[in-house]
């Protein structure tokens, strides 16, 4: 009788209990699963999203002519055709144009996707002053020379073939491409130009070479008059006594060596802001009072912020190519397709 108790509680142990431990260790091991499923997609989904962040929908963009307020659509290629042709000149190196072009390329991506509006239904506009210089192909060709309108253009074609596709990227997201002429030697970090938060990949770098180009080096010679006149149109409390050996005297540096606060009269103005006032081209001077005029002897050419366009053109004599140019002017970056 014992042993029968025995079996029959071995029976119902078996009909209940191991079907319930059973079905507990599947709905476990499903749940691993499907988290793992889960996870997978998630996967998936962020593949997709950054494969569709690809930036084919921006094939075709729309572009706004500042100078007639139109609108017109082209393809990307055709946009950038006419932005290096316009930024920089065809003379350059190859590698230093293809550089351009992928700048470029990111430059206007970026823009795009961070305009938030700025220019109604387009996309970027053509005024270098906000975005960046475009011209058409008509008009590139109408102002080269005609022995050598062909052989140009073909290196700016190159310039965008070379590159199809490429753009910058810090840690997966597309950067901010700054360029300019020429950066006196150093470029300068963003904060230095217009405030706000320095962004890592757009450090300040050295460069040579540069000092061959006319960008260079430039002065500009104002009479005590002109210099007094072209502070007051900004600041009306601005007083200034020549008499002084200290009315004009350079506060402070930035890393790059571009004049970050100076002393002129009653103010403390900032060098960037001076460059403005006084139609400077870098903010990277010097200052002395010649009897009655006043002398700036400046170096580089542009906000010096990212790529010298200069300074690729000279690494590309060096030997570099346009990937090692970009990633000498923007720091710890990957170069990618789109």
């Amino acid at each position: 009788m014992k042993r029968l108790s025995i079996m029959l509680l071995i029976f119902i142990f078996c009909i209940f209990a191991i079907p319930i431990i059973f079905t507990k260790n599947n709905i476990v091991s499903g749940k691993i699963e499907n988290s793992n499923e889960e996870t997978k997609k998630e996967n998936v989904i962020q593949e997709i999203t950054m494969k569709d962040y690809d930036y084919k929908q921006y094939d075709k963009i729309k572009v706004l002519h500042k100078d007639t307020n139109q609108i017109e659509e082209m393809s990307l290629d055709e946009y950038l055709l006419g932005v290096v042709s316009a930024e920089m000149p065809a003379t350059f190196e190859q590698e230093a144009l293809n550089a351009q072009a992928v700048v470029a390329r990111t430059y206007t991506i970026y823009s795009i996707t961070h305009n938030n509006g700025k220019h109604g239904e387009a996309d970027i506009c053509d005024d270098s002053t906000c975005c960046q210089a475009w011209i058409s192909k008509e008009d590139r060709m109408a102002r080269w020379e005609e022995n050598v309108r062909d052989s140009n253009w073909q290196k700016i074609q190159l310039a965008i073939n070379n590159t199809a596709g490429k753009i910058i990227t810090y840690e997966g997201e597309v950067i901010d491409a700054f360029f300019h002429s020429n950066s006196g030697g150093m470029t300068e970090a963003p904060v230095n130009v217009w405030g706000g938060t320095n962004y890592p990949y757009l450090q300040a770098v050295e460069t040579a070479g540069e000092d061959a180009y006319s960008q260079y080096s430039s002065e500009v010679a104002l009479t005590k008059e002109e210099f007094k006149n072209k502070i007051s149109n900004k600041h009306s409390d601005f007083s200034i006594d020549y008499n002084d050996s200290k009315c004009i005297e350079i506060l402070e540096y930035t890393e790059s060596g571009r004049v970050k606060t100076i002393k002129i009269g009653n103010l403390n103005l900032s060098g960037v802001e001076v460059r403005t006032l006084l139609g400077l081209k870098s903010a990277n001077f010097s200052v002395k009072i010649e009897g009655d005029n006043i002398k700036f002897e400046v170096k580089g050419y542009g906000h010096g912020v990212g790529m010298s366009q200069t300074g690729a053109d000279s690494m590309a004599k060096g030997g570099s190519n346009y990937e090692e140019i970009i990633k000498h002017f923007y720091t710890g970056v990957e170069i990618v397709d789109m």
